[in-house]
């Protein structure tokens, strides 16, 4: 049965899936993005004297959707996607709405931590339910309009927190996202399909659920884009923890900044409308390795502007937002690519890539993030550093030839 004739006769069309599983994702970005704008005022509201100190908010979550993404997508190649999914959706709308009534910091971070594990499954689940569908070119179109629909959340969500936190304060922001996620959980309920059928689930031994693991690690032509793309998202959180501080406050642009981040990430979304319309043409590893070269040139460009004086914000946001769109071309391309060789364990795959991504991206995120000293300069050389080792991973798991195409288009 092909996946058209399967969403039909499960009720859903294509336009719905898609929608449907660029939110389920996009819950995750929300949970994190939206808070942006209230970091400020959690601190001083739990008086954290150092500043930082507010960017575990954002990397506690992050860490912790990673560690526990290992679990989601292997125990749905056994379970099924459908009830391992919405189980996960469950907890993640209870500790949103536990959250907004917290009244001590590491409570609060601990809540987090919790809510990343929930996460994690909002994040490997709607990939493997994809993969169960697709591969290769046709994977990484279909995830190029989820990526898009998906990049649509940054990109209005520091201003939605914003606006919540001028009306009701930052406790409500949990509170909303809350609501959106039972509103989403309801829908994936009434008319989402089980993709993973009994027969092709995997056997309930945890020998053969690690030995999944296992294969995806030992998979030479996989575990390159894999790591590559979580050092890529790694300079990306790096970014994303320090947003607020330098845009906000090193550029001063103050309340601009959610605008600003915003229209940042909404380059993301016309990257990855592009790359959709241009994938099947081209080929994924022609245009992902072609984003990896354009990265680490455009990342070398801003550490220019940021050891020079008087870099401007106009500078650092066109470049920046550059390298968000190269992010999410690589996101796209790497992940059709890294999921090829698994349709038969393609949760646990996902999973694997998740792991990496957001274990690996968030760690490094929050070590970058860390490191701010008032200038972009800490990022810009952790970008740099990223795009380099991500191109000699690409080069490993290709075998030093870049720009191969394995499966052209038939005419």
């Amino acid at each position: 049965m092909n996946f058209q004739s399967s969403l039909a006769e499960s009720g859903i069309g294509r336009r719905e899936f898609i929608a449907m599983m660029a939110m389920i994702q996009a819950l995750q970005s929300l949970a994190f993005t939206s808070l942006l704008p209230a970091l400020g005022h959690i601190a001083a509201d739990f008086q954290i004297t150092q500043s930082n100190q507010r960017q575990l908010i954002i990397s506690v979550f992050l860490v912790s959707s990673g560690l526990s993404s290992l679990i989601p997508g292997t125990i749905s190649d056994r379970y099924g996607r459908k009830p391992v999914l919405a189980g996960y959706m469950a907890l993640f709308v209870a500790v949103n709405a536990v959250s907004a009534l917290v009244r001590d910091f590491h409570v609060l971070l601990a809540l987090r931590a919790i809510l990343g594990f929930a996460s994690s499954g909002l994040t490997v689940l709607p990939l493997a339910i994809i993969r169960d569908r697709y591969e290769g070119a046709g994977m990484a179109r279909l995830q190029a309009v989820v990526a898009m629909l998906f990049m649509a959340v940054p990109t209005f969500a520091p201003s939605l927190g914003y606006a919540i936190l001028e009306l009701a304060g930052w406790r409500a922001i949990f509170l909303v996202i809350g609501a959106l996620a039972l509103a989403v959980t309801v829908w994936f309920l009434l008319r989402m399909e089980e993709t993973n059928p009994k027969q092709n689930r995997q056997s309930q031994r945890s020998g053969n659920l690690l030995g999944n693991v296992a294969t995806v690690l030992g998979n030479r032509a996989s575990i390159g884009y894999v790591i590559g793309m979580s050092l890529i998202f790694g300079g990306h959180f790096g970014f994303i923890n320090s947003s607020q501080q330098l845009i906000g406050e090193h550029f001063g642009a103050g309340s601009a900044y959610p605008l600003i981040f915003g229209s940042m990430a909404a380059t993301m979304a016309l990257a990855s409308l592009v790359n959709s319309a241009i994938v099947e043409r081209f080929g994924t590893r022609r245009i992902g390795h072609a984003a990896i070269f354009c990265h680490l040139a455009a990342s070398v460009g801003q550490l220019l502007l940021a050891s020079a004086p008087g870099e401007t914000l106009v500078q650092f946001v066109v470049l920046m937002s550059l390298n968000m769109c190269l992010l999410i071309t690589v996101f796209v391309n790497f992940t059709a690519i890294a999921l090829q060789p698994f349709g038969h364990i393609a949760g646990a795959a996902a999973s694997v890539q998740a792991f990496f991504r957001l274990v690996l991206g968030a760690g490094l995120g929050g070590l970058i993030g860390y490191a701010y000293d008032g200038t972009p300069r800490p990022l810009a050389i952790a970008l740099v550093m990223v795009g380099s080792l991500t191109l000699a991973l690409v080069l490993y798991s290709e075998r030093g030839k870049l720009f191969q195409r394995l499966n052209p288009p038939s005419r």
